[in-house]
């Protein structure tokens, strides 16, 4: 954020003929205003002096001097001109969003909003023009001031000019910003990129691929088919599931609902150039409500954004051991023997649980900090303020290194994936689909509710971002590219966790089938089966194919007796027991590294990845915390590096709390019950506001000339009809299952240590409910406020200017007419 400075000081210092400074339409009419009175009180004070002095004097015209041909006349004629000229052109700028010249006055500032091709985009040496132009003006009108103090005949002239001079002081005394621009279009669309990318999102949509629709009904048809015919145990891999269903529901609501909605904010970013707290409230009156609401909701979410970094960071900083402590189970101590909680799970499991988390077995459990991950967290936050410290100059650079390199990570992930194997098995999921799921709504409302999530709607940073960009950019263009390019990255992470997956579950199949063979061949030995029980030993390089052949040629009999002895090997289900959340990245992927060579090598890529794409979200949530507080507090935008740190110490004050035992439980009753209620619900309260209170033809008609005529007109219905009633659809499902459905969270049982899963106390439910109504306070706190003072829900026409009573010369007049 730039300082506010006086008009007549010069313009800010970041203005430069590379970085160009967008003025805001009220420091051209502050100058010409000042320009204006100046000319009026220099020809009112000349004037007194020409009447005492030229007495018996004859006209001008009879001594050749005609006022056109005086250079003096002839300069302040030019300079009516001017500012006739001027004016005329800046009242035009008033007649964008609201006609007749509305303005907003908000936190001190006012805001003209016009269409695009009257906002002037001036460079360096047009921005010194004005500004010496307003410095000259009031130069002039000091020093006629004191001139005409000292000339008794004119004292109500000068009077009148002195009020004069102060109105010009008192409206050069609204504070203006002009706010900083990006350097280059593509870091702003890699930050914006880089704040959507959460990486837990993207193991979420693999997980409601796989999950969504009739696959656990058709999974129990196939179980019953394998207890009949054991022939048919590689059948679930050749029928359908419900993956494929689900994508196309996710594309049809990215296409009608996300790219709307995000194209919607960036909109009101970019043409406002305000942060969302003073937005809403020009846009229409009793949506100011909104902006807080989504400031709330985003402090709260960076509390614990952080806290999933330092679990990453917990991890690399063991990745150096030998062997890493989620290989090998750690011994006891002044002991020879493997820690006994360790050995009844496996290592990953155990290193995840008791180690670096050190979860307790209950949410009400609680406990002391974990300070194992306490400097973690205070590195993260440390990185995240150094990233930012520098404003705009240095954080598109750094959110290009980011994305970039987390990009050429993901893309090395896709290629190594798809030579592993067994990957087939996994990517088999990318083709099944079922016809079923098109008629569940639940389905609808759940892919509707991860397009939001996925874009980062509603929790404020897109609008704050888009305030940085030139009004002549071209916002639905972005709106597209980001969500395309939010589709490119599920279309290669999708493919690459489903064949980790696959070669996963071909890895434990396998184990299985081995377990299997040694059991039968021990019972065969016991006497407690038939020698026709006895498995083969050779079971060459694919054990599960070796030992489903064999059980498929026993006799009925016999088959029934075998297995009733050993556990069922089904690879599809291996594959549909993946894990959500963290679930997936700490423990599935770890687990799967392990069975491979150089798993160093991948398990620092994936951490890398990961952390990348963490920081990224977090800079993305604090601009969406930063800007505001700049926009709102002169003070803020002076110490902005005091800011930073500020708010950095703050919220890994904050996220300490979530480090304690309980913490993996309370990120999950936000993230996962809490987050989703308030953000639907300021989503739709901008809809409403954009389409209904303000109207959708009339926002999007400052923007013609950005905006294709079928596009305006497609826009302008979807906002209208289209998505309020998705997003009422999808709001109703989750305040339902909030509702209806029992709240769980899956725990650790450190008796049998093993995962459970677990409901969340009554309390916790009532406390989401409270917590979730004190947070939308605001909305309807400020439409109560705008009802009891009579502001009316439409912003209506303002009152016309007061005229200026210097009358302009003919040619000024005709000049603005022809304007």
């Amino acid at each position: 954020m730039l300082e506010v400075q006086d008009p007549g000081l010069g313009p800010p210092d970041s203005c430069s003929e590379h970085s160009p400074c967008l003025f805001s339409h009220r420091a051209l009419e502050v100058a010409v205003k000042s320009q204006r009175v100046g000319t009026q009180q220099k020809e009112r004070s000349v004037a007194p002096e020409m009447r005492s002095s030229g007495k018996g004097d004859p006209p001008s015209e009879t001594n050749g001097d005609a006022p056109e041909h005086r250079p003096d006349a002839q300069t302040s004629e030019s300079r009516l001109e001017t500012s006739s000229s001027s004016e005329s052109e800046v009242s035009q700028t008033n007649s964008g969003l609201f006609p007749s010249g509305q303005t907003s006055v908000s936190s001190g500032m006012i805001w003209s909003l016009a269409p695009e091709d009257s906002v002037p985009q001036i460079s360096n040496a047009q921005a010194w023009e004005i500004y010496s132009l307003g410095t000259q003006a009031r130069v002039e009108q000091q020093q006629q001031g004191s001139s005409v103090e000292m000339t008794p005949v004119s004292v109500l002239k000068s009077k009148s000019a002195m009020e004069q001079g102060q109105e010009a002081n008192r409206e050069e005394s609204y504070d203006f910003i002009a706010r900083p621009l990006w350097p280059r279009k593509v870091e702003y669309l890699m930050t914006l990129v880089g704040y959507t990318l959460r990486p837990f999102n993207l193991w979420h949509f693999v997980y409601l691929w796989l999950h969504k629709g009739s696959v656990q009904a058709w999974l129990a048809q196939q179980r019953k088919a394998v207890q009949v015919d054991a022939e048919n145990k590689d059948k679930p891999e050749r029928k359908e599931g419900a993956g494929a269903s689900f994508f196309i529901i996710y594309m049809i609501m990215l296409l009608f609902v996300g790219i709307p909605l995000l194209f919607l904010e960036m909109a009101i970013g970019q043409r406002i150039h305000q942060n969302r707290m003073d937005s809403w409230k020009i846009i229409t009156p009793w949506a100011g409500g909104v902006g807080y609401v989504s400031f709330i909701i985003c402090f709260f979410s960076s509390m614990y954004m952080n806290t999933v970094n330092s679990w990453i960071l917990f991890y690399l900083s063991h990745i150096f051991q030998y062997p890493v402590p989620w290989e090998k189970c750690p011994l006891l101590k002044n002991s020879s023997d493997f820690d006994p909680e360790c050995a009844q799970t496996t290592p990953s499991v155990y290193f995840w649980y008791r180690q670096t988390v050190k979860v307790s077995d209950r949410l009400e459990d609680g406990g002391p900090l974990v300070l194992s991950l306490s400097l973690p967290l205070l590195v993260c936050w440390c990185l995240v303020g150094a990233f930012m410290i520098k404003g705009l100059k240095s954080l598109g650079k750094v959110m290009c290194v980011l994305v970039s390199l987390s990009f050429v990570i993901l893309f090395c992930f896709v290629i190594w994936s798809l030579l592993l194997e067994g990957a087939e098995h996994g990517l088999k999921h990318l083709l099944v689909a079922k016809v079923t799921a098109v008629y569940d709504l639940t389905v609808w409302s759940v892919a509707g509710g991860q397009v939001l999530f996925d874009l980062g709607l509603g929790f404020g940073p897109i609008a704050c971002l888009s305030s940085h960009m030139p009004q002549s950019n071209n916002c639905l263009y972005d709106a597209f590219i980001i969500a395309m390019i939010n589709l490119a990255t599920l279309f290669l992470t999708t493919p690459f966790i489903l064949a980790v997956l696959g070669f996963w579950a071909t890895v434990l199949t396998h184990r299985c089938s081995e377990k299997n063979m040694e059991k039968l061949s021990m019972l065969v030995n016991m006497g407690t089966l038939p020698s026709e029980a006895q498995p083969p030993t050779n079971l060459h390089s694919d054990p599960t194919s070796t030992y489903n052949s064999w059980l498929s040629g026993l006799d009925p009999n016999t088959k029934s007796l075998v297995l009733s002895e050993v556990s069922e090997c089904n690879r599809e289900e291996w594959i549909l027991q993946v894990k959500e959340g963290p679930g997936f990245v700490f423990l599935s992927f770890i687990e799967v590294t392990s069975f491979l060579p150089r798993s160093i090598f991948w398990t620092i890529l994936f951490f890398l990845m990961l952390l990348l794409l963490g920081l990224g979200t977090t800079i993305g949530f604090m601009q969406g915390l930063i800007v505001p507080l700049q926009d709102s507090f002169s003070f803020f935008r002076k110490q902005t590096k005091l800011l930073i740190v500020g708010i950095s110490g703050l919220m890994f004050l904050c996220g300490l709390f979530f480090t304690r035992p309980s913490g993996a439980y309370l990120i999950r009753l936000l993230s996962e019950y809490w987050t989703p209620m308030p953000i639907i619900f300021v989503i739709i309260c901008e809809n409403i506001a954009v389409a209904w209170a303000c109207g959708a033809r009339r926002f999007l008609g400052d923007m013609k000339t950005l905006v294709p005529s079928f596009t305006f007109r497609f826009v302008s219905w979807v906002w209208s009809y289209l998505t309020p009633v998705m997003l009422l659809i999808t709001y109703v499902a989750l305040l339902m299952k909030l509702i209806v459905k029992p709240l769980t969270y899956v725990a650790w049982d450190s008796s049998t240590s093993k995962e459970v899963i677990r409901h969340y106390p009554s309390w916790a439910r009532i406390l989401i409910i409270i917590f979730y109504l004190v947070v939308i306070i605001p909305i309807p706190g400020y439409l109560f406020y705008c009802l009891v003072h009579g502001i009316p829900f439409r912003p209506v026409k303002s009152s016309p200017r007061r005229k200026s009573h210097i009358v302009p010369s003919k040619r000024a007049q005709e000049k603005s007419s022809l304007r």
